[in-house]
């Protein structure tokens, strides 16, 4: 299997997380081979998450991109906010999160923040998981 990765076009994420949860599984559902279907809704996941994180506290603003590799994909969210993630204990009363960072890395393979000017980049490193070829046949 060849080493080349595909990008999407970067996306600016404003306010809402729909629009990068749609284009994410658009770009998850053009890959060849197919990734299984619970692979595909992980990495939507992990994108809704870091979306919100960024939305939340990165300045109400950002960009997503995701590249396919062989074996992975790649979920990375830029922000304008220096302050990186951190755990905390989720909040079971009042609602004010602390669930999606520690989710985030329970299901990546890696996680890493890199520092840039003007802000962060979180991404987050997901198994790529192809679909057995006789499912794929069956759907279509």
């Amino acid at each position: 299997m060849d080493t080349m990765s595909v990008d999407i076009a970067t996306l600016r994420c404003a306010t809402s997380v729909a629009g990068p949860r749609a284009r994410s599984r658009d770009f998850l559902g053009g890959l060849r081979p197919a990734m299984a279907a619970e692979g595909a809704e992980t990495v939507v996941l992990v994108v809704s998450e870091l979306v919100t994180n960024a939305l939340r506290h990165g300045g109400g603003a950002c960009t997503l991109e995701l590249t396919a590799h062989p074996d992975s994909i790649e979920v990375a969210v830029h922000d304008d906010s220096p302050q990186p993630p951190r755990m905390r204990t989720p909040d079971l009363n009042d609602g004010t999160g602390g669930f999606g960072w520690p989710m985030v890395n329970r299901l990546a393979r890696t996680t890493a923040v890199h520092h840039r000017a003007g802000g962060k980049t979180v991404s987050a490193l997901l198994d790529r998981g192809h679909e057995c070829p006789e499912a794929a046949g069956a759907r279509g």
